[in-house]
């Protein structure tokens, strides 16, 4: 396990991605380990090289006793940067995590090359917080356990989705107490408010609208308005929203933070693997009309088909490529979407891709759970695709 030693304390790291990438540093919540980012990671890794780290007090990292700072928390950040070989890199955190992220970029502007601050604010309630401080030194985790759960997650998104609140439970309770009072510490001292006019670097803020920790009143409308040219984004979330809407926060993180070059080029990539899988499956005459007969109207509806249809879906590994073919005429028939069904029995029997008794099931089937007329008319289209095949038209 990767760890780097700073200001006493061991800091758990994490780096995934191609060294080709740009590096995102993402950071977490009060609360939380780098495991908060894991619903999201699949949809930066195909732009970022990611570097997560537990926090001080959090997760594997160590949690010394006493008061934490925010300059403390960065220079963590900042030695993890480094054990990780990454001068400079944009920065995503939440609550805490973003915190965290601005004191970096005020106090070492050359590691930060942009800001993403999810679900957080440059000043908190001092009282409250030192209020869950001394509850936390009374009665361990277990006795604001209750009251952060209520903060993290949407009531209908922990009724939906208990085993991931049970799982944040489970962990918040397990964490230790030093650690959770000390990070406590720095959100009650913090000072940035007055600091924002100086972040002069691009930044993404994004807020829950289910938030009821920092939503857009009072905090997140503060980060607008006081760090310069910053754009803000809603997610229809509470206040952990890497694990409530991560691929709308995935989608927001690349949109403001990828290049536009590397967007470009992501998307060439897709398109050009999607393309692959089309002409295997259609055949490279029946892609090559298509390609062909693209007008100025169509040609980005195509593309996009290309990139997600044929690269997103046929290009999973989960179904092999018979059963995918054969699910698409059994979906076409029921739907009675008989271009469609044409093409891929055509293709499909031409191309070694079922056979025609295999083909006689599905359609059976879909007599069953689709209606009769349906197959009917399926059979139909279907005998006089074999017998074109049969007679070499």
């Amino acid at each position: 396990m990767p760890f780097v030693v700073n200001a006493g304390a061991r800091i758990f790291w994490r780096l995934d991605g191609s060294e080709a990438k740009p590096p995102l540093v993402l950071l977490n919540s009060i609360g939380t380990d780098l495991s908060l980012w894991d619903a999201v990671v699949p949809h930066l890794l195909p732009a970022f090289r990611l570097l997560r780290l537990d926090m001080r007090g959090h997760g594997a990292s160590d949690a010394p006793g006493g008061d934490y700072t925010m300059a403390l928390l960065a220079e963590d950040v900042a030695a993890a940067m480094d054990a990780a070989g990454i001068d400079a890199a944009a920065v995503a955190g939440v609550s805490l995590g973003g915190m965290v992220a601005m004191q970096l970029a005020l106090n070492r502007p050359e590691r930060v090359s942009a800001l993403a601050l999810v679900c957080t604010s440059p000043a908190m309630d001092r009282n409250a917080w030192e209020d869950r401080i001394a509850h936390v030194a009374e009665g361990g985790m277990q006795g604001i356990a209750d009251l952060a759960m209520g903060r993290f997650l949407s009531p209908v998104f922990a009724v939906q989705r208990p085993v991931v609140a049970e799982s944040l439970r489970r962990n918040l309770i397990a964490m230790a107490a030093d650690g959770y009072a000390g990070a406590g510490a720095a959100i009650r001292d913090m000072e940035l408010l007055d600091r924002l006019p100086g972040l002069a670097l691009p930044t993404l803020v994004v807020t829950g609208d289910r938030d009821v920790s920092t939503p857009f009143a009072g905090h997140g409308e503060r980060l607008v308005a006081g760090i310069p040219g910053a754009v803000h984004v809603r997610l229809d979330c509470a206040h952990l929203a890497p694990v409530e809407a991560p691929m709308g926060l995935a989608a927001a993180l690349r949109d403001f933070l990828a290049p536009a070059a590397d967007v470009r080029r992501a998307e060439q990539a897709l398109f050009e693997d999607g393309l692959a899988n089309r002409r295997r499956v259609l055949g490279d005459a029946w892609v090559d009309r298509s390609l062909a007969a693209r007008t100025t109207f169509n040609a980005e509806f195509q593309a996009m088909i290309t990139r997600t249809a044929w690269h997103e879906i046929w290009g999973r590994p989960g179904l092999d490529e018979r059963t995918r073919r054969l699910l698409v005429v059994a979906i076409t028939a029921s739907l009675g979407r008989w271009e469609e069904f044409g093409l891929h029995v055509r293709t499909g029997l031409s191309r070694d891709g079922f056979t025609r008794g295999e083909l006689k099931e599905v359609l059976m089937q879909t007599a069953v759970y689709a209606g009769v007329p349906a197959a009917n008319t399926a059979f139909d289209e279907a005998g006089r695709i074999i017998a074109e095949i049969d007679a070499g038209t």
